[in-house]
């Protein structure tokens, strides 16, 4: 799809979608520290899928699949943060089912970005592919089960803590870990690098979210949603960005 056409397909799906973003806007009181974050993340995740769609015109053709995914995985976050939010707005609180939506699909999605990184430089088996998403869909579907009590709640966190050390074993010392180590492309590495800290550091909160929110009920339902919403600022849009900046910069490095 040539340029033009992206760039009016886009405008007009994140402007649809943006008049539904704005239906309760009405409903948001001033001092609602909860609503306004909802608010904030909804329209950073709107901008960053704007930005990333439009870019991957912009860098070289090897980035463009993983610049597309990473577009694709804040669109959806943006689309499930406007349900989260209304509902939040008209029923003053936000069910934690409607994020286990959004995981679903863009922790897979996320995890599997390590792979395509590394294919922008270098063969990669396919089998990097399938660990890293099968970890990812057992790392959300066990916490899933648990927090619906479909199994016991400390059997879901293990099975979803399971999942989380695998994908970190993978990118750290897995052949993810060892691909990246002999690629020798720079803007690559220090992207992979950085993707791997907001693994292992912004994904932290999902099993402290799970054990001492939701749980155990340590955590206030109100500061556990502005915590949450922080993150996947982060976990979404921060990881994003980097995969952009290396792109971008590989761009250029191939132009010189």
């Amino acid at each position: 799809m040539k340029i033009p056409k992206l760039f009016s397909f886009v405008s007009i799906v994140l402007l649809t979608l943006s008049g539904t973003a704005n239906a309760n806007t009405d409903l948001l009181v001033a001092n609602d520290l909860v609503g306004i974050s909802f608010w904030v993340i909804s329209m950073s995740l709107l901008a960053a899928t704007a930005f990333f769609f439009f870019e991957r015109g912009s860098v070289t053709y090897s980035w463009r699949t993983t610049l597309t995914v990473a577009g694709i995985v804040t669109g959806i976050a943006f689309i499930n943060y406007l349900y989260i939010r209304n509902i939040y707005i008209s029923q003053g609180e936000s069910p934690i089912l409607y994020r286990y939506i959004d995981w679903i699909i863009t922790i897979p999605l996320q995890a599997v970005q390590f792979y395509l990184v590394l294919a922008t430089v270098r063969k990669v088996s396919q089998s990097v592919l399938w660990k890293l998403f099968i970890g990812a869909v057992v790392m959300v579907l066990g916490a899933y089960l648990g927090e619906l009590e479909y199994i016991p709640k400390m059997v879901g966190f293990l099975i979803s803590i399971s999942g989380w050390i695998y994908i970190l074993y993978e990118i750290f010392s897995g052949e993810a870990g060892r691909s990246v180590a002999k690629s020798g492309n720079k803007p690559m590495v220090t992207a992979y690098s950085s993707m791997r800290n907001i693994v292992t550091i912004g994904w932290a909160i999902y099993p402290l979210g799970y054990i001492y929110g939701y749980s155990t009920g340590g955590v206030e339902p109100n500061l556990l949603n502005i915590i949450y919403n922080v993150a996947d600022f982060f976990n979404k849009i921060v990881f994003g960005l980097v995969i952009w900046v290396a792109a971008t910069q590989s761009t250029v490095s191939r132009v010189r």
